[in-house]
């Protein structure tokens, strides 16, 4: 949308769940519908007030609109994105407005004017919701505050010098912050409530309740002390991990059992300070507990650079000392007798002209959610000053005052922090990115501006295998509507090379995924021609096997993640730090299948069962019977493998001839005996083998705690739900024949009415799996005939010559496809079924998709962190403390910093290691020659040699050949070999051409017999 200038929004957009659908997941729809209704000003519109910008579009506020009618100038381009060299002259507003308002269509971005030299008048201001003022004079932050804080408008100051920044945040008296820290109600069964004054709630031992002194809960389905459901929030005093009291309820009726508690989130009401009073009595944010004493020196130094430009109307000069002890002085005059850093200081006087992309990113990331705090009153302000510095960023030794004189170009305030050598350093360095998506588009933006790779030496890869979807749009800023379905890293490399030209030829784009399949292009001459990898990635799979690879290669990685308002950022450093994969998360905990199969007890439980009824009904058992079709000797091999082979072949028998549909009208019937089945028959049959009245073996009732008693559904043709799903079911199960469906309603409810069902009559002798120690039952419905007669009644391939089935591809974010509208209705009917309360739309989609949870601001923020690590690895570094692993919740707000753990160290007889260590042997060495090394020089003896999955060698003595091993005489044929014929020989493929290297595991013990470990080994081939 083109850049405007007329009035105000004030009608309220729809939400677009296909454009907004990660951030939902983040802010939901009433945050959203909040924001939708804010108008924002920002004023100042160098880099940070851009990155605020951008943020705050692509988050899908009303309107914003933005002020700075001051020229651009050369020194802008480097960190303002949104400015071109032709733009040299303009107005920034006038230059940046058009871009910005491409970001988002639902967006209006409008350039409210100006003249130059002239302050923003309050007449502008009041218009707004938000006013956000950057890199803005304090006088101006004054006097703007003065009128917001008495007339109700959110006011937020922030401003960047070199790697030092601040923000101010005023939200007025008696904000109301709906939702402190935006985590889901927590939730849980309960077994016992006592009588009393200070009620004691006994929880269910399967999980700890998770809250905290404080929380306020409400109960349901409470039997006997029903005056618990739906009571009013009851303050909790947490006992124990599965207790709590909830004060009086001596009146109460006597419990009996069950019940639900359900945290209810309390708004929380802050009164802010005006900057005029909060400037003499500071509350301080802490971004790094480190650094707890530097907030007031900075409180004080932001004061007094204020001061030094009003009296030489110019900022201080970079590494000039006689500046820096003025500004000093001055900082003294504003804290009293307080002790000041004036080592901290004296740099930032010598940064006050210094502008850097990444601490933009951090504090541009960091404003904009605040932006959407004030918008949508979800998630706990900022209170009231943040000071932020990352002076370990610095290179070493220091730059001189010469060196960080300005030399006429785009990188000069970057210049005026690190000076001139390291700017070429930086400019000379090579850095591969593996992924172009959200972290992606952020990073290449970030190193265009620091102008990474654009000297001669220099080069950036990239590759990302996806193409654009119209979700990445929201986050994905380097992106735009035209270049959907395109590849990722092809247009990232193009719109970063248009944002700084001197990358031209420096973006190598790759479209080929990272891992084994690949490394005949991401092998060693590609490694070599590296300085580091930056990982841009959302599985954890690809992230280990980078982690490897830059092991193998030595080379740093800098790792990092987000999930909502949540981020980290890890860095690891050859010989000095723990690699990615040297700590990892515990495994996701998996529901049991009895409780997906047959007791299910919150919605999540019902989603995953209709995602695997999904793989059920039109995934598997296609395939299987495309299979059948396809593979010559399907039944001989794949099917004696199976566990479940009667299973498969009635699955190919009723694909194939029982449930072939010719019309769609037969996939509706189809559909209608599926909803039978499912949310009628399997229901009767359970209640069959444990009826409602069931005692376990100590005589207490079987369906308490979590098992719900379930009850069957009958067909309502009028029930939207029930209609839902045979829709949704019928239109997959006429894709999988290739026949064309509809969404007639009329029709679907005629003819499923019409459908004659079968009475249902429960079965003897069908097990119910009861808990997860037991065995899962099989093969209990598929009658009496056996594998045999299933076979006979197949068709034979032969007269079914190239008909093939079509397996449904899951796809979550086509709303067309009746993916989603399938497993919303599955789940909500067996949530019927259970008595559970039923899902949108929305949380299905998350939950069966899997979708992590993503919002721009800390996609900004966690970039920005990143990239002030690779000035360090830029620099070389080698102490572990100059080094930092960040972890950042924008909701709370919380930042907190740590050194990244040291590599472990191991040990073998007097020889310390780590994992960055290594054995190297060049020149296809024989076998025989790496033992006797190992023996010679260390004095171990080798017991076993392997390489990936594949055993070299044993010097276990056998007397015969025995199946997996081999004779002592093939065993003293292998010491003789090389390792290159000894791989190829064993593993029987010959070494791929590009493979000039092998890492080689080895078994050893010492001169006690004891086993010893050992780094890897790599074997030169060549």
């Amino acid at each position: 949308m083109a850049a405007s200038t007329s009035g105000m929004d004030i009608d309220e957009a729809p939400i677009d769940e296909g454009l907004y659908s990660r951030q939902l997941y983040v802010l939901g729809h009433e945050a959203m519908k909040r924001m939708a209704a804010s108008n924002v000003l920002v004023v100042g519109l160098k880099g940070l007030g851009v990155e605020i910008a951008k943020n705050i579009a692509l988050a899908g506020v009303k309107s914003v609109s933005v002020y700075d009618p001051e020229p651009v100038t050369l020194e802008d381009l480097g960190t303002q994105f949104f400015l071109r060299s032709s733009d040299i002259g303009k107005s920034r507003a006038d230059a940046a407005a058009p871009r910005l308002a491409e970001l988002n269509s639902y967006v209006p971005v409008r350039n409210v004017g100006g003249v130059s030299g002239q302050p923003i008048s309050k007449d502008i201001v009041k218009n707004y919701q938000v006013v956000v003022l950057s890199d803005s004079p304090l006088q101006l932050q004054l006097d703007i505050n003065d009128y917001t804080h008495g007339n109700g408008i959110y006011f937020i100051a922030a401003s960047t010098h070199g790697l030092f920044a601040s923000v101010f945040n005023d939200f007025g008296a008696k904000f109301t912050c709906v939702d402190p820290t935006g985590e889901q109600p927590l939730s849980g069964m309960i077994v016992s409530i006592e009588k009393g004054k200070e009620a004691l709630v006994t929880c269910l031992d399967e999980t700890r309740h998770g809250l905290e002194d404080g929380d306020f809960v409400t109960f349901s389905e409470v039997k006997g002390m029903t005056e618990l459901n739906a009571c009013k929030p009851r303050k909790v005093s947490v006992k124990g991990p599965y207790t709590f009291t909830i004060g009086e309820t001596s009146s109460f009726s006597e419990y009996k059992a069950g019940g639900i508690f359900t945290q209810v989130k309390i708004p929380k009401i802050l009164d802010f300070k005006s900057l005029r009073e909060s400037l003499k009595a500071p509350e301080f944010f802490i971004t790094d507990f480190g650094k707890f004493d530097r907030p007031s020196s900075m409180h004080a130094g932001f004061q007094a650079l204020s001061a030094f430009e009003q009296k030489h109307r110019r900022k201080p000069a970079p590494r000039d000392t006689k500046d820096a002890t003025e500004l000093i002085s001055l900082a003294k005059t504003f804290v009293g007798n307080e002790e000041l850093n004036k080592e901290v200081l004296e740099e930032f006087s010598f940064q006050a002209r210094g502008e850097l992309s990444p601490v933009i990113a951090v504090v541009g990331g960091f404003v904009a959610q605040e932006v959407l705090k004030a918008c949508s009153a979800k998630f706990h302000p900022m209170v009231q000053h943040l000071y932020f510095d990352s002076l370990e960023s610095l290179p070493d030794p220091k730059p001189t005052e010469a060196d960080v004189r300005p030399i006429g170009s785009r990188y000069d305030r970057q210049i005026a922090v690190f000076g001139r050598r390291f700017q070429e350093k930086i400019g000379n360095h090579r850095q591969f990115l593996v992924g172009s998506g959200a972290i992606g588009c952020e990073m290449l933006k970030n190193w265009s501006m620091m102008g990474v790779g654009v000297g001669p030496r220099g080069v950036i890869h990239v590759t990302d295998l996806d193409t654009i979807e119209k979700s990445n749009l929201n986050r994905q800023f380097l992106f735009r509507a035209k270049d959907l379905g395109k590849f990722k890293s092809e247009s990232a490399a193009v719109a970063v090379t248009d944002m700084n030209p001197d990358l031209a030829g420096h973006v190598r784009a790759y479209q080929e995924e990272v891992g084994p399949a690949t490394e005949n292009i991401y092998g060693e001459q590609f490694f070599s021609g590296i300085d580091g990898v930056t990982n841009a990635l959302d599985n954890v799979k690809a992230r280990l096997y980078m982690d490897q690879r830059c092991v193998f290669f030595s080379k740093p990685l800098l790792e990092s993640g987000t999930l909502g308002t949540k981020g980290n950022t890890q860095v690891v450093v050859p010989h000095l730090t723990e690699s990615y994969g040297s700590s990892q998360d515990p495994p996701e905990k998996q529901t049991p299948s009895c409780t997906l199969k047959s007791f299910p007890n919150v919605i999540q439980h019902c989603i995953e069962w209709s995602r695997e009824v999904f793989n059920d009904l039109f995934v598997k058992p296609v395939q299987s019977a495309n299979s059948y079709l396809s593979e010559p000797d399907y039944m001989e091999t794949t099917l004696r493998h199976s566990g479940s082979q009667i299973e498969q072949l009635a699955q190919i028998r009723d694909y194939l001839v029982g449930h072939k549909p010719l019309t769609f009208d037969e996939c509706i019937t189809w559909a209608r005996l599926k909803f039978e089945h499912f949310y009628n028959n399997e229901i009767q049959q359970l209640l069959y083998n444990l009826p409602v009245d069931a005692v376990t073996s100590t005589g207490q009732p079987f369906w308490s705690g979590p098992k719900r008693a379930p009850s069957p559904l009958k067909f309502d043709p009028e029930n939207s739900i029930h209609l839902a799903y045979i829709i949704s079911a019928a239109n997959l199960h006429a894709y999988n024949y290739g026949l064309k469906g509809h969404d007639d309603l009329a029709t679907f409810k005629k003819l499923s009415a019409a459908v004659k069902v079968s009475p249902f009559t429960p079965k003897a002798g069908v097990k119910i799996q009861v808990n997860e120690n037991e065995a899962v039952p099989e093969n209990q419905n598929q009658g009496e005939d056996d594998a045999a007669t299933i076979a006979a009644s197949l068709p034979l391939p032969s007269t079914l010559v190239g008909y093939r089935l079509n397996p449904v591809e899951f796809e979550k974010d086509d709303d067309a496809n009746h993916h989603i509208d399938f497993i919303t209705a599955a789940a909500n009917l067996r949530a019927l079924n259970y008595n559970i309360e039923p899902a949108t739309r929305h949380q299905a989609k998350q939950i069966a998709g899997k979708i992590i949870p993503a919002i721009a601001t800390t996609t900004s923020l966690v970039t920005g962190l990143v990239c002030l690590e690779l000035y360090k690895v830029i620099d070389g570094k080698k102490s572990i403390d100059d080094y930092k692993n960040g972890f950042i919740n924008l909701a709370l707000p919380f930042f907190g910093f740590s050194e990244p753990i040291a590599a472990p160290k191991k040990k073998y007889a007097e020889t310390e290691w780590t994992l960055w260590d290594r054995f190297e042997f060049r020149g296809n060495p024989r076998l025989q020659d790496v033992i006797d090394w190992f023996k010679k020089h260390h004095n171990l003896e080798v017991g076993m040699v392997s390489s990936g999955v594949s055993m070299l060698w044993s010097g276990f003595i056998l007397p015969k050949k025995v199946r997996g091993f081999y004779c002592l005489a093939e065993s003293q044929e292998r010491l003789l070999l090389r390792f290159k014929e000894l791989i190829e020989s064993v593993s029987k493929k010959p070494v791929p051409p590009h493979q000039k290297k092998v890492v080689v595991e080895v078994m050893v013990s010492d001169e006690n017999d004891e086993d010893v470990e050992v780094p890897f080994i790599v074997i030169d081939l060549e």
